[in-house]
């Protein structure tokens, strides 16, 4: 197809143009979610290989304060990974001395890249929110350099599940990632139960804090739980130790499917959709948060979440001390979610939760950090709490005094635009809108908070009936 092949064409000529650099030293910039993480390790990798001097940052948001602090650096190169293309302007402006090279994947500037080496989907018609993510293009890029760099596209395969590009396996570019995991044995695919936690937790907690997908009567329920796997003849523990999901035996896990499927029968619209491809990773240890590739994605997000993004670097990187310390991060992120979604519920039916049909808007102020809004928003989104067609908007405030806002929606129809429809809320306060179609965000002043959120209540309000009419 015309589009791919221009696609690797410009991924070809920009590994060709860095190559002429001659190994000048690199500064790296990238996103603190899974995929900026993944995408980060990969060209760190890659240049180690060629044996190019580097450093690195991971960053929450590209601002202009930020270029300003890096056009003061002596690098004279300079690689922007999941961000940046919605910054190309000020990029040009204030890094016009330097050699500009940006992997993203995000909506553009409307504006020509260039002099900026910039590779995109979106320059060629594909879907970057569905097709490729950042770390997919680092890979395909790092893969281009050298092909060595194929031993790291199972990363990209981690970034990509971190950006919620996989459902039931991956479209044309992520699959072809896939492909080279799988040849090298980074991943195996296995047919399983498509649920959270399966290497790590016990399964009846596995089953009482599955959101996606939801069992009715079961998830949000210990107590449901433990009685529905002694209904189906399985004991939960074996001998003092709870069970985790791995070590259950092939009957088992089938009595478990099928009581899955059956708890959701006529109640869910795809009963079946519980089974799905699940990526392990053929080098990690079993029962380890990072054997599942869902589960090791998890593990990065609550790395940068929790400012401890440097942490979930160096687990990519290989760095088995890090490793450890890591781990001991995703045990207060799961504390902090819990208490985001603790805090939800008690405050329901006040001015904190506004609850109306169609859309929802949550302001947790600094209740819950501006990291964690994201994840809470699409934790509901993925519950039924819920109706189908419900707007979930939700603000934090960051620590230098603005507010992070975060929309997801429950919502499945795929044309439907999130990005689009959160511009035109922040449009009317003097704010532009970052994300893609299904996940979105923006950040705006404190003071713009109530002028804000009238507005939201205003457009969705219409949002709701168009969808209502359509």
């Amino acid at each position: 197809m015309e589009e791919y092949e221009s696609f690797f064409e410009i991924v070809e000529k920009t590994s060709k143009l860095f190559k002429e650099l001659n190994k000048q030293p690199v500064r790296v910039i990238s996103h603190l979610d899974a995929d900026g993480i993944t995408a980060c390790a990969i060209i760190i990798k890659a240049l180690q290989r060629e044996q190019i001097p580097l450093s690195s940052s991971i960053i929450k948001q590209l601002t202009s304060d930020i270029l300003k602090e890096l056009s003061k650096e002596d690098y004279p190169c300079y690689i922007f990974t999941d961000l940046g293309s919605s910054s190309l302007s000020e990029i040009k402006k204030i890094l016009s001395h330097k050699t500009i090279f940006i992997l993203d994947h995000h909506k553009m500037e409307d504006v020509k890249p260039e002099p900026i080496n910039l590779i995109h989907p979106h320059l060629f018609n594909i879907d970057g929110s569905k097709e490729i993510s950042a770390s997919g293009i680092a890979y395909l890029f790092a893969k281009s350099l050298n092909k060595k760099n194929e031993d790291l596209a199972h990363l990209a395969i981690i970034g990509a599940i971190g950006d919620i590009q996989e459902y039931k396996g991956f479209k044309h570019l992520n699959n072809k990632i896939l492909e080279d995991a799988i040849k090298i044995k980074k991943i195996k695919v296995i047919t399983g139960l498509r649920i959270f936690g399966a290497q790590t937790r016990p399964i009846h907690k596995v089953l009482e804090y599955s959101t996606d997908p939801f069992i009715p009567g079961i998830t949000g329920s210990e107590e449901n739980a433990l009685n529905f796997l002694n209904e189906l003849g399985i004991n939960p523990r074996e001998g003092n130790q709870f069970k985790k999901l791995v070590n259950l035996s092939e009957e088992e896990l089938k009595r478990l499917i099928t009581g899955i499927i059956l708890k959701r029968l006529n109640k869910i619209e795809s009963p079946d959709d519980v089974l799905g491809p699940v990526y392990i990773l053929g080098e990690e240890e079993n029962e380890n948060p990072t054997k599942d590739a869902k589960e090791f994605s998890t593990l990065l997000n609550a790395c940068g979440r929790l400012n401890k993004e440097s942490l979930g670097l160096g687990l990519c990187l290989g760095d088995k001390k890090i490793k450890e310390m890591a781990l001991k991060t995703l045990t207060q992120y799961k504390k902090e979610i819990t208490g985001a979604i603790n805090w939800f519920y008690k405050n329901r039916n006040t001015e904190k939760v506004i609850e109306k049909t169609g859309f929802t808007i949550i302001n947790a102020e600094d209740q819950i950090r501006d990291t964690l809004i994201g994840t809470l928003s699409s934790i509901l989104s993925k519950s039924n709490i819920y109706q189908e067609d419900t707007f979930i908007l939700s603000l934090a405030h960051t620590l230098d005094g603005q507010t992070k806002v975060s929309f997801r929606t429950t919502n499945k129809n795929p044309d439907l635009d999130l990005k689009q429809i959160l511009s035109e809320i922040t449009q009317k306060v003097g704010y532009e809108t970052g994300g893609h179609k299904s996940a979105a965000g923006a950040v705006i002043s404190q003071e713009k908070e109530a002028i804000f959120i009238k507005s939201a209540i205003e457009i969705l309000k219409q949002k709701t009936m168009e969808e209502v009419i359509g």
